[in-house]
Formats: C-alpha cells, structure tokens, sequence
C-alpha cells in the first residue's frame, strides 16, 4: 500500500480487522491545507464502520499514525504488533452494471450518522468500476470523514488512482453540495474530475471539480 505523502514523505499503512473478518486497508493521505490530512487508521477505521463492519482489531505496517491511541481506545481494538497475512481484504470496487443513482440509494443505508441523521453517499468512478463511500460521524466529530472522502480514502488504499469522476448524493437535502473540507482534498487529488450532485428534490447538477474552490490554497513551497 502507497500513501499520498507528497509533502513530509511519509509512508504511513495499516490495516483494521473488522468484527466480520475482512481487513481494511488504510493508507495516510496528506493534503496541501495540513488539517485535512487523513491519517492510514482513521481511513481504516471509517472505511470499515462504512462498510457496516465493526472495528476489531489494528495492526500496523508503516509508521505510527496521528490520534492512533484514540482509535484504538475509541472502539476498544487489540493492537496486533504482529503482522499477520491478511487474507479477506476490503475491495471496495462496484461494477458499472447498474443504475447509478441505485446503487447511491442503497448505500445511504451504510451512512454512519447518529448525531445529524443525514446520511449522504459517494461514487468514484475509476476504469474499472466505482469506489463507494458514505458519511461517517464518531463522538469527536472532527475526526469523522465526509462520503466523498471516504471514498477517496478507498480508493488510494486500494490503488486506484485514475480518478475520472464523482457523484455525489444527498437525500435530505434540497442542494446537496461538497463541505469545504471536501472541496479543498478533491481539488487536490482530482482537480479536473466531473463531479456531479444528486439533489433530495430528484434534480442534478454538474461541475468541474476544481470550480467548486476558487481560489483554494495551493502551493509547490510545501514539497519536498
């Protein structure tokens, strides 16, 4: 697994074993605006809580990651120092054999939200299929991931990094739209993508990306 560590170079993975027995890879994903960086067990962990898993058991490959102890705390999870094979590996890929907007209906039913109850649910479309992601909230709600990142965060732990496009739907709400925290991590990591909202009133709207943030921060003096 290869993390986007394009500014501090650190090659940060784990995986979390989820209750079921499938292992979900985390890989850490820095982004440009630093807080936003996604760190390799948070992406684990909130791939698995979005997947209806529930977080077991950590087991590091590279590099410590941020806030790892409140992981591990938070969901009562064995630290493996061994590194056991894994064998039932999270793929997240769906095949393009089916109605979008069908297949981000099902998966709000994943959305992990307690504290909003709006659930919201996002495709990446990549050759080879989509990557899916749904919002997940935990009790220290900044640490929570969005659908949208979510799903990037699946799709670099997996390798895909032929981003073509996202959709993006919201049922409760009357315009769904991308946070700014969102904006600011696709900006970055599919700046010239399709992004497309799927409204709670049935309507759509679509979008370049990187027209969603204008004039959001970039800047080269941060690489190494």
């Amino acid at each position: 697994m290869k993390s986007y560590s394009p500014y501090s170079g650190i090659e940060e993975s784990c995986y979390v074993l989820g209750e079921s027995g499938i292992f979900y890879p985390g890989v850490r994903i820095e982004n440009v605006s630093y807080p936003l960086t996604i760190s390799a067990i948070q992406a684990a962990v909130c791939s698995c809580l979005a997947n209806g898993d529930k977080p077991d058991r950590f087991l590091q490959e590279k590099n410590p990651s941020e806030l790892q102890d409140y992981w591990i705390r938070k969901f009562n999870m064995v630290h493996d120092d061994a590194e056991p094979i894994p064998k039932m590996v999270y793929a997240p890929l769906i095949h393009k054999n089916r109605p979008v907007i069908e297949i981000l209906r099902e998966l709000t039913g994943n959305a992990v939200t307690p504290h909003s109850s709006f659930p919201v649910s996002a495709l990446i479309e990549t050759k080879q299929g989509y990557i899916p992601g749904v919002n997940v909230e935990v009790s220290a709600w900044a640490l929570g991931l969005c659908a949208e990142r979510v799903a990037i965060a699946r799709a670099i732990a997996s390798g895909f990094n032929n981003l073509e496009s996202i959709v993006v739907y919201a049922p409760k709400a009357e315009f769904a739209s991308p946070c700014g925290a969102c904006r600011q991590v696709l900006a970055e990591l599919m700046p010239d993508s399709s992004l497309e909202l799927q409204h709670g009133d049935g309507t759509l709207s679509k979008y370049i990306v990187s027209h969603m943030l204008p004039y959001g921060f970039t800047s080269g003096a941060l690489k190494k």
